[in-house]
């Protein structure tokens, strides 16, 4: 059997290890799973970079990761700036968990039309980058929260939010269960 492999993509404000990402990776660690985690370089020059430019900037800081992780295929796992290697996962056929993708950003969306490797996409409704018509319309694997901003937080007691994750992760193990390392 091929190592399974994993690249998790941050967010652009946090690392690698957000409650998201550490559970999404979990997941799949537990199915056998070798996991890479990356972390931005040079973080600052984002807010130089006009937005239509983000995916340009990820591109040239999550290709090389890839390529030092060939021959290898892996599952990426990302968060919001980092859903912007959706290109990638479409040139190198990769399959992917998106949480909180930037469906509000036309070239994202065109990325992930290109994909031919199945890929999730997770995300809540009081999220401004999220549109839940736009992500069923893209892939039959989609779990919409309810009220969920784009930290997936609902409101309420944080209790409520800590359900949240565990819906996700839930989903997330099924869908890697189903879908992208199928057992039979």
């Amino acid at each position: 059997m091929q190592q399974r492999e994993v690249l998790t993509i941050p967010a652009g404000r946090y690392g690698p290890f957000t409650p998201l990402l550490m559970f999404g990776s979990g997941a799949a660690e537990e199915r056998g799973a070798k996991i890479h985690t990356m972390t931005w370089q040079r973080i600052e020059e984002l807010k130089a970079i006009p937005l239509e430019e983000w995916g340009t900037w990820v591109h040239a800081q999550v290709a090389p990761v890839l390529d030092d992780l060939a021959p290898a295929r892996p599952l990426l796992i990302a968060k919001s700036l980092g859903t912007h290697a959706a290109r990638l996962a479409a040139e190198r056929d990769l399959p992917a968990v998106w949480f909180t993708p930037l469906l509000t950003d036309d070239a994202l969306v065109s990325e992930l039309k290109a994909a031919n490797a199945p890929f999730m996409l997770v995300g809540g409704t009081d999220d401004k980058c999220w549109d839940g018509r736009v992500a069923r319309a893209l892939t039959p694997h989609v779990l919409e929260i309810e009220g969920a901003n784009h930290g997936m937080y609902v409101p309420g007691p944080l209790a409520g939010s800590a359900a949240v994750l565990g819906q996700v992760v839930t989903a997330v193990e099924e869908f890697l269960d189903a879908v992208v390392w199928p057992t039979r």
